[in-house]
Formats: structure tokens, C-alpha cells, sequence
């Protein structure tokens, strides 16, 4: 039996390919970044003023490490400018890297990673600055190669804390993806005879 032509069934409408998105320019991942800073200082302000927050902390990339900072012992995190490069101090040991104008305010800048003796951290775009929080009495800022975010010490283990190393950076955790975290206490570091020992 032959079916009218309108009662054959359409044949459905192309749809349409997106075209790929072009890649983003230097500039745009600048912005992005700068978003991504300015939400993550937002989370962090209400993280030091709610209850709810406990045991929040910062996640950061110190060298080739996974380290948390309490955020109670951080200020601000700022990008680092490539175009602006550090005043160096003359005399100053390696990782002391030299001073960063934060605004209008000379603060020194430290490579942790080489403190430790590690590989250096290059400072580099994608680099931020995170300053000390000013409770601690010590104009001092460290560089990250990577902010990773807040994280939860309550989604992690805790881990035999490591015997060799000085109390501030003996804490270790492994978040739920088993990626190794070290949890650092400025509030101790500062007090560190080596770390006060700026000059060679």
C-alpha cells in the first residue's frame, strides 16, 4: 500500500558542527588566571571567616611539591609579573630571590624549594607571589609555580610525619587521588635561625 507524500517521515535536519575554538591568546590566559586568583581570594576570605570552613588550606606547587598553607598564616595571592622582574639584594643567598613591589611595599621573596636545597623554582608567567599573613611580623612572601586551589584536610590521610625534616614541613597527607601533600607552618618557619639568615 503507497503512503501520501506528506506521510512519509522527514529526514532530520543536519546539525551543525561547531567550529573549533581558536586557542587562547597569551593575554586571555592572563585574564583567566587573574579571574581564577580573584574568586580564589574570595573562597579564601570567607574560608578564614566561616566556622563551616575549618581545616580548610591552600593548595601550592613549591618547586615540585604539593604543599598546604594554613590560611589563617597567608595575606594575598599575587600574579607574578615576568615584566617586572625582582630587585635582587647583593649578598643575599640563592633563594632569597630579591623584592617584589606589592602595593607600594617592598617584600622579599623566597624560592622554598631551594631553601630546602631542591631544584629551583623558575620564575616564570603562571608563577604567583603568596605573601605572609601580617600576624606573623615578617614582610615575606613565597614563590609558587601553581596555585591549586583550597583543599580540605578532612578529605586526607594523614601520613607518618617525616622524622629528618624541620617541625614546620614534617606534616604529610595523601589526598583521595593518592597525591602526597606537605603541610607547612609559616608561623614556625619564621622562627627558623637558618631562615632569618638572609646574607651569605
Amino acid at each position: 500500500m503507497s503512503s501520501a507524500a506528506g506521510d512519509l517521515p522527514h529526514a532530520p535536519e543536519p546539525v551543525p558542527v561547531p567550529a573549533s575554538a581558536p586557542a587562547p591568546t597569551g593575554a586571555e590566559r592572563r585574564s583567566r588566571l587573574r579571574r581564577y586568583q580573584a574568586q580564589l581570594l574570595e573562597r579564601m576570605h570567607a574560608a578564614k571567616s566561616g566556622e563551616a570552613a575549618a581545616g580548610r588550606e591552600l593548595g601550592v606547587q613549591l618547586g615540585a611539591a604539593r604543599c598546604l598553607l594554613d590560611l589563617t598564616q597567608v595575606g594575598e595571592i599575587v600574579p607574578f609579573q615576568p615584566g617586572q622582574p625582582l630587585a635582587t639584594v647583593p649578598l643575599a643567598r640563592d633563594w632569597y630571590l630579591g623584592l617584589a613591589n606589592i602595593r607600594g611595599g617592598l617584600t622579599g621573596v623566597i624560592d622554598l624549594a631551594r631553601y630546602l636545597g631542591e631544584a629551583a623554582t623558575a620564575p616564570a608567567a603562571g608563577c604567583s607571589v603568596i605573601t605572609f599573613a601580617p600576624g606573623l611580623g615578617f614582610n615575606c612572601a613565597l614563590l609558587a609555580a601553581r596555585v591549586l586551589g583550597l583543599r580540605k584536610l578532612d578529605d586526607m590521610t594523614a601520613r607518618q610525619p617525616d622524622g629528618a625534616a624541620p617541625a614546620w614541613c614534617a606534616q604529610r597527607f595523601t589526598d583521595p587521588e593518592g597525591q602526597q601533600w606537605t603541610r607547612l607552618d609559616l608561623a614556625l618557619l619564621v622562627r627558623e635561625a637558618g631562615f632569618l639568615q638572609v646574607g651569605r
